[in-house]
């Protein structure tokens, strides 16, 4: 345990949340008018509780008709749910706290106080993942970058938390069973 402790508190732990606060208060203090933070808000809230990539999976499915196509787009929604599961479940043992910027206060709502991993970066990531083949893939991906940028740009996820989700969601996928 004191092993950890040390870990920590290392100086190359330390410069990197450094950097982390950095580049949130980049994300948080650049290109911000009131227009563009009503649209990224509007759009961020889409990825609640990965809430489009289901029901596009599930939409997508029932419009593709019975057979291979319909399964893989089920399929993919099952993923993206399973990704939500994990990414629940990492952050409710990691306990991260959501970013406070004296001065910056966040631009959107939350449902937990909790921040990492994003759950945005992960079921985005996992869904342009597994949707991949089914729908264009540098659509899936944009959308993906899109939400995951969303997150610091509205104040409520570090750097790190995306980065982390976006990892996480695209190893889920790719390792997902069949």
């Amino acid at each position: 345990m004191q092993e950890s402790v040390v870990l920590l508190q290392s100086p190359a732990v330390t410069r990197l949340a450094g950097l982390d606060v950095h580049l949130l208060r980049f994300a948080r203090t650049r290109g911000h008018t009131p227009g563009r933070e009503r649209v990224v808000s509007a759009y961020s809230q889409l990825g609640e509780h990965a809430a489009c990539w289901l029901v596009l999976g599930g939409l997508s499915g029932l419009a593709a008709g019975p057979g291979e196509r319909r399964r893989r787009w089920w399929r993919g929604a099952g993923i993206v749910a399973g990704a939500y599961t994990i990414n629940y479940l990492i952050k409710v043992s990691v306990r991260r706290p959501r970013p406070e910027l004296a001065g910056l206060p966040p631009l959107s709502p939350v449902f937990s106080g909790l921040s990492f991993p994003s759950a945005h970066a992960t079921t985005s990531f996992a869904a342009a993942r597994a949707y991949a083949g089914l729908a264009p893939a540098p659509a899936l991906y944009a959308a993906a970058f899109a939400f995951a940028l969303s997150r610091p740009y509205l104040g409520v996820h570090y750097p790190s938390d995306v980065a982390a989700g976006a990892v996480l969601g695209t190893a889920l996928a790719t390792g997902w069973p069949r």
